[in-house]
């Protein structure tokens, strides 16, 4: 099996790829051969060291990857080899091969391809999280979407619409407003050259109702004070690079709500819940209430320069490794 390895903390382009003995799975584990292993942002900053929660190396990264079983451990029921499925392990993911427990593994619908199945995990399962569990978007409300072209800024556009909001994204370059129209958006902000809070008041009279904030900075006051009266603020992470101090009179003084949103968390804590939401992803995007865009796909070999186009915000959509 091939798979890559952060050898020690520091830039993606460390990482290498290295051939290891095939696996052999445990008592209670499956075997699964990856066909594509989802890149998310989170990715670059374990291999960093930066997340709150650090891996010591060595370790494979990946948390989200698809595939076929090959092998079942003494114990398993219920699984057979040839099910193609989900293998979430946390890690381990960008490889051609992982061992994960079958109670990590969820099934995959047959009219959603292997790539597709690794690309909506994280973004999707967040942003049905953050729409429907911490935060509950109504029909009618605006929703601001900021990091639009990215995997969650995506993801967001798609599950605010399915829930019959009206969404404004905002971006950093023509190139991902369009994407964001492509996924649903109704209007778009470019906050490259115009400022947040008074383009989106202009777009919604009075403010929008929620804001998506996955990229921090200097965005989320912006985006904080374009919300009306009783919106909410979900803060889903710092892809701009700096955790923001805001003004919390700006949320006393107008009923404002600020929601922190940790769905990887969550879900290691309540493995049962995670598992009814992803079938609700999984069923939405099969029934076609969803439409994730397909991912790029890029072979293994490429992992450093696809988690470096990531920590440089380059990536548009989502890009699956292809073992």
């Amino acid at each position: 099996m091939r798979r890559v390895v952060c050898t020690e903390w520091g830039a993606p382009e460390g990482l290498e790829v290295q051939e290891h003995p095939d696996l052999e799975p445990g008592p209670g584990q499956v075997v699964v051969e990856v066909a594509a292993a989802g890149v998310n942002f989170v990715d670059a900053l374990f291999v960093a060291g930066t997340y709150q929660i650090k891996i010591p190396p060595p370790f494979t990264p990946g948390s989200e990857c698809a595939g076929v079983i090959s092998a079942l451990g003494e114990g398993v029921e219920g699984l057979d080899v040839g099910d193609r499925v989900i293998a979430a392990g946390g890690l381990g993911g960008y490889a051609s091969q992982i061992a994960v427990s079958a109670a990590a593994v969820t099934r995959v619908p047959d009219d959603l391809s292997l790539a597709m199945a690794a690309a909506v995990v994280q973004s999707y399962c967040t942003a049905w999280f953050t729409l429907t569990r911490r935060i509950s978007v109504v029909s009618g409300e605006t929703v601001l979407v900021l990091g639009a072209g990215g995997g969650v800024g995506l993801a967001a556009i798609d599950v605010a619409r399915s829930l019959g909001a009206t969404v404004i994204a905002a971006a950093s370059s023509a190139e991902k407003l369009e994407a964001a129209l492509v996924a649903g958006a109704s209007a778009t902000i470019d906050y490259s050259t115009e400022p947040i809070k008074d383009r989106a008041r202009e777009l919604s009279p009075g403010g929008v109702d929620v804001v998506i904030d996955p990229i921090g900075g200097d965005a989320t006051e912006a985006s904080l004070r374009a919300l009306r009266f009783g919106g909410r603020l979900a803060v889903i992470g710092f892809a701009a690079g700096t955790i923001p101090k805001i003004p919390t009179n700006q949320v006393l003084l107008n009923n404002r709500s600020v929601v922190g949103v940790d769905w990887g968390a969550w879900a290691m804590h309540n493995p049962a819940d995670q598992g009814v939401l992803l079938r609700e992803v999984l069923d939405a995007v099969v029934a076609g209430t969803l439409s994730p865009a397909a991912p790029s796909e890029r072979p293994l070999d490429e992992a450093a320069a696809v988690l470096r186009e990531a920590l440089d915000r380059r990536v548009v959509g989502k890009v699956v490794l292809v073992p």
